[in-house]
């Protein structure tokens, strides 16, 4: 289970980046902070992935701030698009966000790994 948490948190890292680099080449609707702040994001949540893995210390509690981080800028670009903000989409967000952080959370901590 650790395993696909750490694949989805690096998956939504990857997602996160490629969305802003895409909007920066293509797009252009949001401003270049909010581009940036989604490349960088997406960038720590890539790199707090593996730590989540290897469950060093420190590791979930940075993709936890990764992941809320981009909730938040999640809702301010979502004000930038036609539709407005939707709830599901944004709910929807938050849930995968909140079910990956419950796995690294009970499974991350080195006193719930089984002993040899």
């Amino acid at each position: 289970m650790l395993t696909a948490a750490t694949l989805g948190m690096f998956a939504y890292g990857l997602y996160s980046l490629c969305a802003g680099l895409w909007d920066l080449l293509v797009t252009s609707r949001l401003e270049l902070l909010a581009v940036a702040l989604l490349v960088g994001l997406g960038s720590v949540l890539m790199l707090a992935a593996p730590f989540v893995r290897v469950r060093l210390a420190g590791g979930v509690e940075l993709a936890a701030a990764a992941m809320l981080a981009l909730q938040g800028l999640a809702l301010h670009n979502a004000a930038h698009t036609e539709a407005g903000i939707t709830i599901v989409p944004q709910l929807l967000r938050g849930l995968f966000a909140l079910a990956l952080l419950t796995v690294g959370f009970a499974r991350g901590r080195p006193e719930s790994a089984p002993e040899p």
